[in-house]
């Protein structure tokens, strides 16, 4: 069920490691419509999973969110970005190596490039990370969509996967801890036990 909005929808692309653990985070958000999963930034059309995967097609494992702005602002969900996932580590998330698993922001507008630069800026300023962001900024060309075997995945496959276990939900957890006010109701943690 797409949930209804009142006016125009925006977009934003980003990449974070696995695609999969981006999906889930953003998946949870309130005023986020919509997550595909997917592959950008690279130079090889219509990848497959498996090309992407071989690090040689340039493109990152990336996640495409439609959001309400009158719900959650770009700048808001940028900063989710940046504290659900390590941007300081080149080319990597955790054991996830390669430049599949980048983080990068592919921006839609300049307007989104300006405001993905200032939350850079300010993250790094907060010292929220011991190290610098590494975090590629760069113009979305074309998204293509992931197999349909990875879209929802988390959702689908939370008890199943020891991926979903030892590594998403750890994520999933922080944001839950962190930013339980910016949740959608179904994914609020329970008050009582």
């Amino acid at each position: 069920m797409t949930p209804v909005t009142n006016g125009p929808t925006e977009q934003m692309t980003v990449g974070g490691g696995c695609f999969w653990c981006v999906e889930a985070v953003f998946q949870r958000i309130d005023g986020v419509l919509k997550v595909e999963s997917g592959y950008a930034g690279g130079h090889i059309p219509n990848p497959t999973y498996e090309q992407v995967c071989s690090g040689t097609t340039g493109h990152a494992e990336v996640v495409q969110i439609t959001f309400d702005p009158q719900k959650i602002s770009y700048k808001a969900l940028l900063e989710i970005f940046f504290r659900t996932h390590d941007p300081t580590t080149l080319n990597r998330q955790g054991n996830d190596v390669g430049t599949q698993y980048r983080s990068i922001i592919l921006y839609h507008s300049p307007e989104q490039k300006r405001i993905a630069e200032e939350v850079i800026r300010e993250t790094n300023e907060a010292k929220i990370w011991a190290n610098p962001i590494v975090t590629e900024v760069v113009p979305l060309t074309v998204f293509y969509k992931a197999e349909a075997y990875h879209q929802n995945y988390y959702n689908q496959n939370r008890t199943k996967n020891p991926y979903c276990i030892f590594v998403i939900d750890p994520k999933v957890q922080k944001l839950q801890k962190e930013y339980k006010h910016k949740l959608k109701k179904e994914y609020a943690p329970s008050q009582g036990g």
